[in-house]
């Protein structure tokens, strides 16, 4: 059975995949091959999907390499620094979720090369779909399935912006009875676009192993990525990108001045190690079939920024000098007992001279004389932190999934089920680093001075799903349910007074729906609803004043109904969805454009906001014109707004009323190009809707060409080129409240790929 599962699997691999998804009763498509061309081989994977109907992706760059200024919109739904609402897998394993503080998002779990495909479903999505994230809709990243025969792939990617990308994957074919693999290793590095000051670095090693043991089929995976990424930065207010569109207002230069270096570029930097391994068995029993897999994760890292301060956390007395000043003192939790900023050389605070007003201007809009070395007596010494927030997490799971097919009354009927749990703890501790001469660089100390806070979270799922569909001969019908149970608590480390637990259980969830034939061939009728639902996140109790009793699980109602058509060269898709989205979980940043509260002493957490409701339309079309030339296109009306009393009707920050694609792609022998363009309309940027981020227009472009047949060595060689942003459209990407990142500009990368 292995060799004919790896020769189906490395046909999927290079054929065009049709967007028009799965025959089912809810919106869903797939990327195809012309969708990947587009991207770079240093290209996120997230963002493949881009071109599909309802789907926006924002990063901070062409090469998706900074995932603080990354976001995700479907009908309303996030996932952005705040917000995790869209469910996410790898393999059909849960990812464990998508937020940025410990969390992790597809692309760093696999390469771009070993993508496969991405099957979207914008909405009400399968009710097998393992993640409580999902109220809008599930993206399911799919890894390339190992080959029957003996091969090397090696690819080496050069880019603007300091890119460039080494990649090979070995091929084994059969290295044992019915087994097969593929192994894989890549190095990348690019830098910022703004000022080529950045240092991103990403190292990936993959593998994948398929083998036949009786009548078991085995499925085994197991990945390792280890990334350095210096962040883009918000930029606060319409007024600034006018200013200057091509800014984020971080530095390049170190300056000396503590407050200015705060928004030194390589202080901002996300640091992130994940390993994440499955193994998979496949098996039949009777007339049932099972699907099982084991899982674990392990995540670790941190997140930088660069205080403009030391942090009093000891009382030295009066006239002396602070330990915080000294190396290898480290305080465990305490108080705060206030902030300093100069010191003498014998380590004494010092004051601001009397009546002194700053001149520092930037950023934020300037600084106190606390802050400003000239209203400070000559001779005194610059103080400032590296202050790291500190992620650790480990999970583990297991899957189990049947399908039964039977004939009840003479019709076909399938009955389905399975369950996923889930066990993990994320650690989190936020250490405080002295920088040793804020003078000159911002190099620190390793040993802390102060560890403000370290706490454990520890989450169990446990999910069940049971459905049945029916074949009636006009149409396919089914129904299912779906429950969650889930408890997260915290265990606070230096202080058990702020222990806490919640649990997170959802009701029981129903789903329904159809799939119709219609009298023209190859046309059907869906229609589709399903209740979904989001558990309240760990972050959630991150606050140590967190009221529990104000925040309960998101919940969505997801309605869909379409007509899906499928022939030679045509297919198509239209789908009209509702969603009803209550108990929104929104979090109160404690960060503004007066600056950030690197303490977390201001008011800040997450409640219940109100809810969201969407309507609208998404709209795809795939068309063969000739032998060489092929279009696509899609189209998306949303109308996404607010339920909660005061901003009743008012429209989703971040949700695009209007997007298009049209692409136009031409294949001649082994000769291939393409050019597509998107439209993304306007986009409100506060709850208000006073001020909105204007609609943009970017077009991505490709050329390439492969050549075969070059001997017994090798097998081939492939030259593309790509063009992101091909007329350096200049726009805003992601968009927060009252913030938004600045959109990528013209990126070219020249790739070359050759098999042996």
């Amino acid at each position: 059975m292995a060799p004919a599962l790896a020769a189906e699997a490395s046909e999927e691999s290079m054929e065009s995949i049709t967007v028009v998804g799965k025959s089912v009763s809810y919106a869903n498509n797939q990327t195809s091959d012309e969708m990947m061309k587009q991207q770079t081989s240093m290209t996120s994977v997230l963002a493949a999907i881009d071109n599909l109907p309802g789907v926006l992706i924002n990063e901070g760059d062409t090469f998706g390499a900074d995932d603080w200024s990354t976001s995700i919109s479907i009908r309303g739904f996030q996932v952005d620094l705040s917000q995790q609402q869209i469910g996410m897998t790898v393999d059909g394993i849960a990812n464990g979720n998508s937020n940025y503080g410990g969390g992790a998002k597809a692309n760093r779990y696999i390469d771009t090369e070993n993508l496969a495909r991405v099957d979207v479903s914008q909405g009400t999505a399968d009710i097998a779909s393992r993640s409580h994230e999902a109220l809008g809709g599930t993206l399911d990243f799919v890894t390339l399935m190992p080959g029957v025969d003996e091969r090397l792939v090696v690819s080496a990617t050069l880019a603007e912006f300091d890119g460039r990308k080494f990649f090979a994957r070995y091929e084994t074919g059969e290295i044992a009875k019915d087994t097969f693999a593929w192994f894989s290793v890549s190095n990348q590095e690019s830098s910022d676009w703004m000022d080529q000051t950045a240092e991103n670095v990403r190292d990936h090693f993959a593998a994948k192993v398929i083998s036949t043991i009786g009548d078991v089929n085995l499925t085994a995976y197991a990945s390792y990525d280890d990334t350095h990424e210096d962040n883009y930065q918000r930029i606060y207010g319409l007024s600034q990108f006018e200013q200057n569109s091509n800014w984020d207002q971080l530095t390049s230069e170190w300056t000396g001045i503590p407050y200015q270096d705060q928004a030194y570029r390589r202080g901002w930097s996300t640091l992130r190690e994940n390993f994440f391994t499955y193994l998979k068995a496949d098996f039949t029993v009777g007339e049932v079939a099972f699907s099982t897999n084991v899982y674990y994760h392990n995540n670790e890292g941190r997140g930088d920024w660069v205080p403009p301060y030391l942090v009093n956390v000891t009382d030295d007395g009066e006239g002396v000098g602070h330990s915080e000043v000294v190396s290898g003192n480290t305080v465990y939790g305490g108080d705060i007992l206030g902030q300093i900023f100069f010191v003498d050389r014998a380590g004494v605070q010092l004051s601001p001279i009397d009546g002194c007003v700053s001149s520092i201007s930037f950023p934020y809009g300037g600084a106190g004389a606390e802050y400003d070395p000239g209203c400070h007596e000559q001779g005194a010494i610059p103080v400032g932190s590296y202050r790291t927030t500190n992620y650790e997490k480990s999970r583990i799971g297991i899957n189990g999934d049947f399908i039964w097919d039977a004939r009840i009354a003479d019709m076909d009927n399938t009955l389905r089920g399975g369950f996923w749990y889930e066990d993990y703890t994320r650690d989190e501790t936020r250490s405080w680093q002295k920088i040793i001469d804020s003078a000159t660089s911002y190099r620190f100390d390793e040993t802390p001075y102060w560890v403000q806070y370290d706490r454990e979270f520890p989450v169990e799922t446990t999910m069940f799903y049971l459905e049945d569909q029916l074949d009636l001969g006009f149409a396919k019908a089914h129904f299912g349910i779906k429950q969650f149970f889930v408890d997260v608590s915290k265990n606070d480390r230096f202080n058990a007074i702020n222990d806490q637990g919640v649990s997170s259980d959802s009701d029981l969830l129903f789903s329904a729906g159809f799939v119709a034939p219609l009298p023209v061939t190859g046309l059907e009728m869906f229609a589709g609803f399903a209740q979904n639902y989001a558990s309240i996140k760990d972050a959630v109790l991150e606050r140590d004043d967190s009221d529990l009793s104000l925040v309960k699980p998101e919940t969505a109602d997801n309605f869909d109904l379409g007509l899906r058509f499928s022939s030679r060269d045509v297919s198509a898709s239209l789908t009209y969805y509702a969603t009803k989205f209550d108990d929104r979980i929104n979090f109160v940043s404690n960060e503004t454009v007066t600056g950030i509260d690197f303490l977390e002493s201001a008011a800040g957490g997450y409640i219940n906001d109100g809810g969201i409701e969407s309507t609208g339309f998404e709209a795809s079309l795939s068309y063969q014109l000739s032998e060489n030339f092929s279009v696509y296109g899609s189209y998306t009306s949303n109308d996404s707004e607010y339920t909660d009393a005061e901003y009743l009707g008012n429209g989703v920050i971040g949700a695009a009323e209007q997007m298009g694609v049209v692409s136009i792609d031409w294949v001649r022998g082994n000769h291939y190009a393409g050019l597509s363009t998107k439209y993304v309309g306007e986009r409100w940027m506060n709850q208000a809707n006073t001020a909105a981020v204007e609609a943009y227009t970017v077009s991505d472009f490709y050329l390439g060409t492969s050549i075969d047949d070059l001997g017994s060595s090798v097998e081939s060689i492939e030259i593309n080129l790509t063009i992101n942003n091909l007329f350096d459209e200049s726009y805003l990407g992601t968009v927060a409240t009252n913030a938004a990142w600045i959109g990528a500009p013209r990126t070219v990368a020249l790739n070359l790929k050759a098999a042996f």
